[in-house]
């Protein structure tokens, strides 16, 4: 068993057995990935979501998955249901860069808790012209060793641009107008720079 073992919410007991180290949301999580020098990986579900049950089988379950993740990544695992705060900051995120959103959201984050990627089903192994997920780990995992500066300094401004991008809905909440923003714009450009670093140009999330 795993660190979710004592959670009292039945999405995260579901998997208190998975050979993933995970963490729930906590300082104790953002202390060891500080402290062992790894990026974050953030996965949020709820108990009655389809797609949250098959990347648990195909990935979470799978020997391989888990290591690459123990070793390279401090996993935390949320119930959307039991942390809607947590939900909607990241889902917020996932969401402009992306796209869409969706569950199971799966989010890499610095030890600011910034994101730096951000998905949300993927397939443990590239098919129907969608990544891998274990491509995507050692691609993450790559950069984060080898181009630090630059992840950091992009999901800094991907974090920014978020930020402008909601104190203007914030402020333009009452009015009619739609369409694409400067702050948008911000946002996208952020993350096609940000998957030139990561050499991931190829992923489509």
């Amino acid at each position: 068993m795993n660190r979710l073992a004592t959670s009292l919410s039945p999405y995260l007991l579901q998997h208190k057995n998975n050979p993933v180290d995970w963490y729930p949301w906590g300082e104790e999580a953002f202390e060891s990935a500080v402290c062992e020098d790894k990026p974050i990986f953030l996965s949020v579900g709820y108990a009655a979501c389809h797609w949250c049950h098959v990347m648990e089988h195909e990935s979470f379950e799978d020997a391989s998955i888990a290591a690459l993740l123990n070793e390279k990544f401090v996993s935390i695992k949320v119930d959307r249901e039991e942390r809607p705060d947590i939900d909607q900051v990241y889902m917020n995120a996932v969401q402009v860069m992306t796209g869409r959103g969706g569950w199971p959201m799966s989010v890499f984050l610095d030890h600011q808790r910034q994101p730096f990627f951000a998905g949300t089903y993927w397939p443990p192994k590239q098919k129907f012209g969608m990544p891998g997920f274990s491509q995507i780990l050692e691609s993450l995992s790559e950069a984060w060793v080898n181009r630090r500066d630059e992840v950091l300094s992009h999901s800094g401004q991907i974090t920014a641009a978020l930020q402008q991008l909601a104190d203007g809905t914030e402020e333009n909440s009452d009015s009619d107008t739609t369409g694409e923003t400067p702050e948008n714009d911000l946002v996208l450009t952020a993350c096609e720079r940000l998957l030139e670093v990561l050499d991931l140009s190829l992923i489509h999330i």
